[in-house]
């Protein structure tokens, strides 16, 4: 006799079970353009940890997959449920639940979004460094999920690096805390870094210990410098790094993102081939290292130009933070993520120039300059990625590795890039991560085929 998953769900969560045809067929894909095959049997929208807790007793019970939500903002297809599946959504667990300026933390629910994560903390003189470009409509739960970067991680760090403890419910319903509230701890294995990064592989976060940071006090000075090519662009964001300043922000975008915004945006148009590079500085010698930084882009052939006021360099910041949409308006996109050392940074855009060529595309590419994270946009038209995109993105993931790099500095693995992982990982550490998750879910109910899985889509 089949088990009536659906009707478990709603007899123990009521209204928060939802099968409409539009939640369900949302629940199949995220930012990425991949969707799922199918639609998955339900979403559930937890509003507890109690919520949380059920879903997965009854799906640990039915041995049904369970795939954990929030916005839907990523980009790999880590999120995305099919069929046979309940789509956890943990989007309206919100809250804030605690605040302490003295010990610089907070501790959150996962589906606070990071714009009012700041917008809140802002009132207390307080703020949490990490900040993706799509802050406005990224999960805090989301950005821990996929261990986040974004645009300030030249100077206040990432994800990783600003969260001090996680709450996680195991698939069979356990709830446990992991980390701690102090400055230190080293305390048995670091099982809170096991779990940013984990794609929802190991147990739903359903609470998060924050580091926060208190304002910073000055001004903020932005910078924005053109190069002929960029090649050159990316030598002169090595030579900043060399030179020991330290913007907050240092992004570069080649010539095909910067025309595809300047159009975004009803901008003039920049000339053909010219790369820029958007860099900000800020606290009390703020004003001081924008003049050190601007004499070492001219110095390496930039045409830099200060910004006036707060208010010029958030228009330039526009600039840079408008990529994903107007790469939106080029046809479909597979918005990829690998990372290099920062000095090999110029040889990792020689190696695109030349898969350029090789395929006879065009691959848009930003780059979060200030810790070598770059974000190929490989463009095609239909929904599906052409076999001819796929190996050029496959040459591409490759020249990564051979320079030292990463597949993903902060997008994931999820669907679409899990038949590389075992060419970064290597056949026996591939193995033992596949272990650490089965101790953490031995059915494998959490987040099936995802990450581990190696067939091809």
């Amino acid at each position: 006799m089949s088990v009536d998953v659906v009707g478990l769900l709603r007899d123990a969560l009521g209204d928060r079970v939802d099968t409409s045809a539009d939640a369900l067929d949302a629940a199949r894909a995220d930012k990425s353009g991949h969707a799922a095959a199918e639609r998955p049997l339900a979403v559930v929208h937890a509003e507890s940890v109690a919520d949380v807790q059920r879903v997965l007793r009854i799906a640990s019970q039915t041995s049904t997959p369970v795939v954990t939500r929030g916005a839907g903002t990523g980009l790999a297809g880590g999120a995305n449920a099919g069929g046979g599946e309940i789509a956890l959504s943990v989007r309206r667990m919100d809250r804030i639940l605690e605040v302490r300026p003295d010990d610089l933390l907070a501790v959150v629910e996962p589906g606070i979004l990071n714009a009012e994560l700041n917008d809140a903390l802002a009132l207390q003189g307080l703020w949490w460094a990490p900040d993706p470009a799509s802050r406005a409509i990224s999960t805090v739960g989301g950005n821990i999920a996929t261990g986040a970067g974004g645009l300030l991680c030249a100077k206040y760090g990432v994800v990783r690096d600003a969260v001090l403890g996680v709450d996680i419910v195991l698939a069979d319903g356990r709830l446990m805390t992991l980390g701690h509230r102090s400055v230190k701890g080293v305390t048995g294995l670091d099982l809170t870094s096991l779990v940013i990064g984990s794609e929802g592989i190991l147990g739903v976060v359903v609470a998060a210990t924050l580091k926060l940071r208190r304002l910073v006090e000055g001004e903020v000075v932005t910078i924005a410098a053109t190069f002929p090519d960029v090649r050159t662009a990316a030598a002169a964001s090595a030579a900043v790094t060399a030179s020991g300043a330290q913007p907050a922000i240092m992004e570069l975008m080649d010539a095909a993102c910067l025309a595809a915004v300047h159009a975004l945006l009803g901008l003039e148009a920049p000339a053909p081939g010219v790369a820029q590079l958007t860099l900000q500085t800020d606290g009390p010698a703020a004003a001081s290292e924008a003049s050190r930084i601007s004499e070492v882009l001219a110095a390496a052939g930039g045409t830099v130009r200060v910004a006036a006021d707060r208010e010029e360099g958030e228009r330039l910041l526009t600039i840079r933070r408008s990529m994903h949409p107007a790469m939106e308006t080029l046809g479909s996109a597979l918005i990829e993520d690998v990372s290099v050392p920062r000095s090999a940074l110029p040889a990792m855009f020689d190696e695109i120039a030349r898969i350029e060529r090789e395929y006879g595309i065009v691959i848009p590419t930003v780059a979060h300059a200030g810790d070598g994270n770059l974000h190929p946009n490989f463009v095609f038209d239909g929904p599906e990625v052409p076999d001819h995109i796929w190996a050029a993105a496959d040459a591409l993931f490759h020249a990564a590795l051979d320079l030292g790099g990463t597949l993903t500095g902060e997008h994931g693995i999820g669907v679409l890039k899990r038949r590389w992982l075992a060419d970064e990982l290597g056949a026996d550490q591939w193995e033992l991560q596949r272990q650490v998750a089965r101790a953490f879910d031995p059915a494998g109910i959490l987040n099936p085929g995802k990450v581990f899985e190696t067939a091809a889509l």
